[in-house]
This record gives structure tokens, C-alpha cells and sequence, in this order.
């Protein structure tokens, strides 16, 4: 969740339009790994941005329950300039693989596939067995980035948060978003 947090606030930070979407086992892993309560009824931004939350225009970020498939990011004909989904776990990789459309994220996730518009998954889980992979190499044969959350160490990272932000500066470039998160190769 530490990805995932990060990313929203450096997509924020560059004023851009966030459409929100959170499953209940995201809201578990959020609560195991950064002590963050959220309730999905009544979403509250704070809760998940934690302190950071405050420095933001949060009037950027639309939230939607995730079974609400009448949300705009339900529609190809509402227009993204991509999506992420910040860590996949393998059960959403496998709803994507074979288009089951059990929730929003996997029907936003289907309509990104089925426009051609870019689909990152950022999964973490290891290690991966074949039916992982052969998941994952279906979401990759139908256009989705795969972008495991695998930091580098060419980076020289001094702790935790420089290796979370080489992931997120790579899923930002993924999605055309300038930033200055980490040193570049050979820079």
C-alpha cells in the first residue's frame, strides 16, 4: 500500500484528475501495512493519504465505491489517460485475464484493455507460479503493462522510501507524468 499511497499523492502533487476506486481487501493491506482505517461507505481522503492529505487538492480526487458500475470509469466512452492498479493482487490479475468484470476495478480494467488505453499492474506477490504467469503473460498479450514492484538498486536507495519511489517514478512514466523521484540510468 506504501506504492499505492505514494502514487496518488505524486499524481495529486502534478494536478492530475485521480478517479479513485479501492477493493475491501485493499482496505485490510492498508490497515496491515500503514495502521490506516478506511471505511468504503463513507470515504474520507485523509484517511487514506494520511498526514500528506492536507497538502493536496483533494477536489482532484472522485472516489467510487467499487461496486458502483454506473461510475464514469465503467464506460469506454469516458475518457482516461490510463489506469493503474496499486499492488494487483493475483486474484484481480486472474478476473482481468479472463474478463470477469466482478467489480469495478476489474470493468475499468476490461474497458482500458478493450480501448487500447494504457492498463499498468503493479503486482508484488512472490514468488509467481504458472498460473500467475500464464495470468499475468494474458494481461500482457492483451496490452497491459506489467510493472512488478521490483525497486532497483543502481539507485543507491538510502532507505525504504527512495525504493518506493523508484515504483512509482516508473509507473509514472508509464503514464507520461514528469517527475523527479530517482536518478535516471547513466544520468
Amino acid at each position: 500500500m506504501p506504492y499505492a499511497v505514494r502514487l496518488l499523492e505524486v499524481l495529486l502533487r502534478s494536478e492530475r484528475i485521480v478517479h479513485l476506486t479501492i477493493s475491501p481487501a485493499a482496505v485490510q493491506v492498508l490497515e496491515s501495512e500503514m495502521n490506516r482505517r478506511l471505511d468504503l461507505r463513507s470515504f474520507q481522503a485523509e484517511a487514506l493519504l494520511g498526514p500528506v492529505g492536507r497538502e493536496l487538492n483533494l477536489a482532484r480526487l472522485h472516489y467510487y465505491h467499487h461496486q458502483d458500475f454506473r461510475a464514469g470509469i465503467a464506460s469506454g466512452s469516458f475518457l482516461t489517460a490510463g489506469m493503474v492498479i496499486c499492488p494487483c493482487s493475483m486474484g484481480t490479475v486472474a478476473a482481468i485475464a479472463h474478463g470477469t468484470s466482478q467489480n469495478l476495478i476489474h470493468r475499468a480494467a476490461d474497458v482500458h484493455l478493450k480501448e487500447r488505453r494504457k492498463l499498468i499492474l503493479v503486482p508484488r506477490e512472490t514468488p509467481l507460479g504458472i498460473v500467475q504467469l500464464r495470468n499475468l503473460t494474458a494481461c500482457a498479450e492483451a496490452g497491459a503493462v506489467v510493472l512488478p514492484a521490483m525497486p532497483a538498486f543502481y539507485t543507491r536507495p538510502q532507505g525504504i522510501q527512495d525504493m518506493i519511489d523508484f515504483i512509482v517514478g516508473r509507473v509514472c512514466d508509464q503514464l507520461g507524468v514528469p517527475h523527479q523521484l530517482f536518478a535516471r540510468w547513466g544520468c
